[in-house]
């Protein structure tokens, strides 16, 4: 391929990352306008979101680069439509506690800034192959859906005495 081709293939993962950001964020809103629950306005978008970033799994089993591009793509969109899991954040904390709150949340974050890679390189470094690191990514992102499905209850802020 092309070094102007790769350059072009590469940015399209990224700049679907961006829409969906902002698809999310419209979604978001507009979810809440018309339902008025905060459970579906923020539970749908990050549970769907998550459930469409794990299919990066699927780049495994493709050959095509063409393919391979649609399916990161749709997956970074997908992953992007998960970036206002901090509006949850302030729907849930106590007053007298959002930052300490929106802290944690971020401190948790960056920490899985910090051992992704790790263990992508890890793992990559053992076996030689992405199979399993972009299987590791989107079972991370399946974990993510079951745990706002399941785990997480109602979205209400809550109230400290």
């Amino acid at each position: 391929m092309p070094w102007i081709q790769a350059g072009f293939y590469a940015v399209l993962p990224f700049l679907a990352a961006a829409g969906g950001v902002l698809s999310g964020g419209w979604l978001w809103d507009t979810l809440l306008k018309r339902t008025g629950s905060l459970n579906v306005a923020r539970k749908l978008p990050i549970v769907a979101g998550l459930l469409g970033a794990s299919t990066i799994i699927l780049a495994n089993y493709t050959a095509s680069d063409r393919v391979l591009i649609a399916v990161l793509s749709f997956a970074f969109f997908s992953q992007g439509m998960t970036g206002l899991g901090w509006t949850v954040i302030s729907d849930i904390a106590p007053k007298q506690m959002i930052g300490l709150t929106g802290g944690i949340f971020n401190l948790a974050a960056n920490l899985a800034g910090v051992i992704t890679p790790i263990a992508v390189g890890l793992i990559i470094g053992s076996t030689g192959s992405f199979v399993h690191a972009l299987t590791y990514v989107g079972a991370a992102a399946l974990f993510g859906a079951a745990s706002y499905a399941f785990l997480l209850g109602d979205i209400e802020q809550i109230v400290l005495e």
